[in-house]
């Protein structure tokens, strides 16, 4: 019963919203932009999950080779990486609806490229702060005025789910604070393992 509620409550809600989502990243020197299709059509899958709870399908990202999208009787949202395993990408449709409010606003800025683990470059970033509806287990976002942070776990069922980072500046005082924070993660990196 409770699947089909929410199955219909995602109909009512959601059925038939489209938006794109801007993101860029600069490739020698020159940005280049990109717009990422969402549809929220709902699917006709629907599964028992292992441990507990029932998830559906939805269209999601409008992309050649497709990711199936997810959501679970709970709220989460999910994908599967192909051997049916659901893997939660986000806390709930709002958050991912925020999370891709907040890609689309951080695409004038400046996408960082670093040579050191971008999670670990992430940690090393101070004055940022945490927000909270597009925010979850699974996923965090951070940000400042020139400084903007999303932390995720990989979408994959290997065990454990490795995090990973995206980081964005916006001028000369986010370059700073991003090199900055570079400098420290590179140094931690170096630094020898206690005996």
């Amino acid at each position: 019963m409770m699947l089909i509620i929410r199955r219909e409550g995602f109909e009512q809600r959601y059925g038939g919203l489209r938006y794109q989502v801007r993101s860029s990243c600069t490739i020698e020197g020159e940005r280049h932009e990109t717009l990422r299709d969402w549809h929220y059509d709902l699917g006709q899958g629907m599964w028992a999950g292992p441990a507990n709870g029932w998830y559906f399908d939805w269209f999601g990202e409008y992309v050649s080779s497709p990711v199936r999208y997810l959501v679970h009787t709970d709220g989460r949202v999910g994908v599967t990486d192909g051997g049916g395993t659901f893997l939660e990408v986000a806390p709930s449709i709002p958050a991912l609806i925020e999370s891709h409010a907040l890609t689309d606003t951080l695409a004038t800025w400046d996408r960082v490229a670093t040579n050191v683990d971008s999670f670990a470059l992430a940690q090393h970033l101070d004055g940022l702060t945490d927000i909270p509806e597009a925010s979850g287990r699974t996923v965090r976002w951070r940000l400042s005025d020139n400084v903007a942070v999303q932390e995720f776990r990989i979408w994959s069922s290997d065990a454990p789910r490795r995090w990973c980072a995206f980081l964005w500046s916006r001028g000369e005082s986010g370059r700073r604070q991003v090199e900055a924070a570079t400098a420290r993660a590179a140094t931690t990196q170096r630094a020898p393992a206690a005996t």
